[in-house]
């Protein structure tokens, strides 16, 4: 798979030349230079690819000792072993040769067993001196270490320039649910089985390492035959051995274009393609490509800007309306956060959300949207506008703050606002992470007076579990289960079933991702409460929206007299 070493032979005798290269090149790619000045040209061509240099002292243009000054004074190549040649046994000779940086020396007339011996030994010496500092072996697996996979590909493609190379890379997915499942031990067993199938499947044919818990890598000649069929096979065999079953692996393949990058980088890349198919059902690998290249760049450039972005006020907060479908009357909004970006334009939500959600940042970012949709009700309070409320998400991030409870509250009571007036939206899919923290969390912020919405119902996977566990007060259907109502007839009655299940609950339903009158009016049919949709209005900015509150209190006198009529109170701030 792998071609020779390369050993320099510098010799301006041709006969010596060509016996020095008839005995190394059965073992080594044999370069000849018939001088110092010729070696130095061919070392900055190949530069560290070459293992070793065979020296001869005496030549003209320029002799060996002014090849060694000047080859040990240059970083890239002072580390390249030499072995002197010498016409005579003299002590001297041996004293100059090593004085000036040779590793050792062979006496002439050569002889090959000598010279061979003397070549491997120094050559193994040097490699070894490469790697003292590093641990060779995982322990666990018995693969090479992280460390020594990315030196031993290092040298592999130094020593190979001309040959294509893939770096192939898998990921276990939801790894750490099997150790906390079924123990520590099974998930031992799992990697060790990885390992032997990693080991079988490249065998001569390339090297494998375990660069982290249940991450894997290996380097192997390119080929552009790789199928989903192959890596399901390893996952059966992964599988069977391990004895566990269900197991799910993805892996990335990176074609070796770019070999300036560092092996890390390299794997990283790998990495990334097998994260952009996780959850995808017989998916198993993907290839690193320009695509997910630029989305790399995308997201670093993303995180690069996006404190500057809001100290520069670059993102805005949207209102989408919400109605009340009895009588189709504006009943409140969702506060929605939006990215005017100076040089990008407008940027939708799905394209930095969950970035911001994986890096943390997505906590101020959900800060700066309840502060502007308190501050935009305040603002219609004073106007005279409809006191409508505003629903804002809460992230998982935000969840999991030991001072969510006091920010909130610092929030409305600086606008002078019932928190009633804020609407908490939390996903169906956060419960899944940690009930009970979601649970004790969401309490105390209802307690406090907040509406609690549970937001996407019917996304997750536990929904009737959870409408009887969490504290909320609306629900909030997912939109794709409201397209599947009126797509699929199968799926009729399901929707009646959970609006039901609600008014049982003394739950209000809000549905969402509303774009036909079909979708209303099996809303309407069925008892949904309120609806939310490009059917009666996409997100629209903060005056645009104002100017939508303006013309419900012009048009609408009775709504905005039921406060004084003694009506109940709904959970939007309008009467009954």
């Amino acid at each position: 798979m792998f071609s020779k070493k390369k050993i320099l032979v510098v010799e301006d005798n041709e006969l010596n030349r060509e016996l020095l290269c008839q005995i190394l090149s059965s073992e080594y790619d044999v370069l000849e230079a018939e001088n110092g000045q010729a070696a130095l040209d061919i070392l900055k061509q190949y530069g560290e690819v070459i293992s070793l240099i065979l020296l001869d002292i005496v030549m003209p243009v320029m002799d060996g000792y002014t090849f060694l000054s000047i080859m040990k004074a240059e970083p890239a190549f002072c580390a390249i072993p030499v072995i002197v040649a010498t016409q005579n046994d003299g002590e001297s000779d041996e004293v100059a040769a090593l004085s000036h940086g040779a590793a050792d020396f062979v006496a002439k007339p050569y002889k090959p067993q000598i010279i061979l011996h003397r070549v491997a030994n120094i050559i193994n010496l040097r490699e070894t001196a490469a790697m003292i500092n590093v641990i060779q072996y995982d322990r666990l697996t018995g693969l090479y270490s992280k460390e020594f996979f990315y030196q031993m590909v290092k040298d592999i493609l130094l020593r190979n320039p001309d040959i294509e190379y893939d770096i192939v890379c898998s990921d276990i997915e939801n790894f750490k649910l099997i150790n906390d499942v079924f123990g520590v031990p099974t998930g031992d067993r799992l990697l060790c089985a990885v390992a032997d199938m990693y080991s079988r499947k490249t065998a001569d044919r390339g090297i494998c390492g375990r660069l982290n818990s249940d991450r894997f890598a290996c380097l192997l000649e390119k080929r552009t035959d790789y199928t989903d069929e192959m890596f399901m096979e390893a996952i059966e065999q992964v599988n069977e051995e391990a004895d566990i079953r269900n197991i799910t692996m993805k892996w990335g393949v990176y074609t070796i274009i770019d070999r300036t990058i560092s092996v890390e980088q390299m794997c990283d890349r790998a990495l990334l393609a097998a994260s952009s198919i996780k959850g995808q059902y017989g998916k198993y690998f993907a290839e690193y490509d320009d695509m997910l290249r630029n989305m790399m760049l995308k997201k670093q450039a993303v995180t690069d800007c996006m404190e500057s972005a809001l100290e520069q006020q670059q993102f805005q907060v949207y209102f989408q309306p919400k109605y009340r479908i009895s009588d189709e009357k504006l009943a409140g909004a969702e506060a929605l956060v939006r990215w005017k970006h100076p040089e990008w334009g407008l940027q939708s939500p799905a394209e930095f959300i969950p970035l911001f959600e994986q890096n943390g940042f997505i906590t101020k970012l959900d800060q700066f949207v309840w502060d502007k949709a308190c501050s935009s009700m305040k603002e219609w309070d004073l106007e005279g506008l409809p006191r409508i409320s505003v629903s804002v998400n809460v992230s998982r991030a935000d969840i999991y703050n030991a001072d969510l409870s006091e920010i909130l509250r610092e929030t409305v009571e600086k606008y002078q606002l019932p928190a009633s007036r804020l609407h908490l939206e939390i996903t169906e899919s956060a419960y899944t992470e940690n009930p009970k923290q979601i649970i004790d969390t969401v309490s105390r912020l209802r307690d406090m007076g907040f509406i609690i919405e549970m937001d996407d119902f019917g996304s997750g996977y536990s929904s009737l579990n959870m409408l009887n566990e969490m504290p909320i007060d609306i629900l909030k259907l997912d939109m794709k289960f409201i397209r599947s109502e009126t797509a699929k007839p199968n799926s009729q009655g399901i929707l009646r079933f959970i609006i039901d299940l609600a008014r049982w609950m003394h739950l209000d339903v809000v549905a969402e991702g509303v774009e036909t009158g079909e979708q209303l009016e099996r809303l309407r049919q069925i008892g949904c409460d309120y609806v939310q949709g490009y059917y009666f209005a996409k997100p629209m900015p903060c005056e645009e929206f104002k100017a939508l509150l303006r013309e419900c209190s012009s048009a609408d006198i009775l709504y905005n007299n039921t406060a004084f009529s003694g009506k109940k109170e709904d959970k939007y701030g309008n009467y009954n």
